[in-house]
């Protein structure tokens, strides 16, 4: 089995990677080789088969990309959701040309692939109150969630017309984030939590009884891998899943950040950010998720513990990239 990861140099693609290289096969079946493709060539995980690393633009997507033989194409490769709000030509271009730039390159292969879309809760709207059905309208209220939509569109399409088998994944804001801060509008959720942990102050943009739908990296890793791996021909022309993840308050992730680490939440400054917020709180804070636990989807872990394997997966690997060590 080949696989290519596109947006392999990001925090998923590489966690992805590492998973795959560890475990040695996806479904059942061995792998045989890993392409990682991104705007930078990534680093390749120590494996027991050839990881070959692939830079370009995604919009020009190289054939080295997707080679020939690709049996499952992780699509993660996204401009962010503030970033895509204010530049909007680099959004279309990445978000939504690149999605085309995969289509084609897809259509190309003798065999089409099983490609894992990373779409967002952010293709939704509806704000605090919403609990939206697995059958809900995707209404974006930003450019970065119409561009999400506008890609899923592309590669149910695409499906219908077996030029490849797509599973769009609308993934929960991803907590907590590694690394650096990033440009997302939604970053602040691992920034409360993951700068307390170092030692650094941080701001939270909304107010603590504000909602959101969050997924631990550690899941969302488990559920990338079983949308590569399920069998399709159930799901019809709708290609899309609200997988299972939580509903939680700024609050409640502020407690368990202090059930791991006393007193930690003492580092998070309320400080008000209208634009921050004008587009977070556009998003839904509740799915009902049946169409995932029916397609075997794992449910969520609690909160505390999601708290507690970024301590033990990546703080110290935090602390070493920020040069806090």
């Amino acid at each position: 089995m080949h696989i290519s990861i596109l947006g392999g140099s990001g925090f998923l693609g590489r966690k992805v990677a590492a998973r795959l290289a560890a475990d040695g096969q996806l479904g059942g079946r061995d792998i045989t080789a890993l392409s990682l493709f991104d705007i930078v060539p990534p680093t390749a995980p120590a494996a027991r088969f050839p990881v070959h690393c692939v830079g370009g633009d995604i919009a020009a997507l190289p054939d080295a990309a997707i080679p020939d033989g690709t049996d499952v194409v992780f699509h993660l490769a996204a401009v962010v959701s503030a970033a895509a709000e204010a530049d909007y030509e680099l959004g279309r271009r990445v978000n939504v040309h690149g999605t085309e730039a995969v289509i084609d390159r897809c259509r190309r292969l003798a065999t089409p692939p099983r490609v894992v879309f990373t779409s967002s809760v952010a293709s939704f709207s509806g704000g605090q109150a919403a609990k939206l059905a697995d059958d809900a309208r995707q209404v974006p209220a930003n450019s970065y969630g119409s561009q999400k939509a506008a890609a899923e569109l592309f590669l149910a399409d695409a499906s219908r017309r077996g030029f490849l088998d797509a599973v769009n994944l609308r993934l929960p804001t991803v907590v907590v984030r590694p690394g650096r801060p990033n440009k997302a509008a939604s970053g602040f959720f691992s920034g409360i939590v993951r700068e307390p942990l170092l030692g650094l102050a941080t701001d939270l943009p909304v107010p603590p009884d504000f909602v959101v739908w969050i997924a631990s990296p550690r899941r969302a890793v488990d559920w990338l891998l079983h949308a590569a791996s399920i069998a399709t021909t159930t799901m019809g022309v709708d290609r899309g899943i609200n997988p299972p993840g939580l509903s939680v308050t700024v609050a409640s992730i502020l407690n368990a950040l202090d059930a791991v680490r006393p007193g930690a939440s003492a580092l998070v400054r309320r400080v008000f950010d209208p634009d921050i917020e004008k587009i977070v709180a556009g998003w839904p804070a509740t799915f009902e998720q049946l169409r995932a636990r029916s397609l075997g989807f794992q449910a969520h872990e609690p909160l505390v513990e999601l708290v507690r394997a970024f301590v033990a997966d990546d703080l110290e690997a935090t602390r070493q990239e920020r040069g806090l060590a």
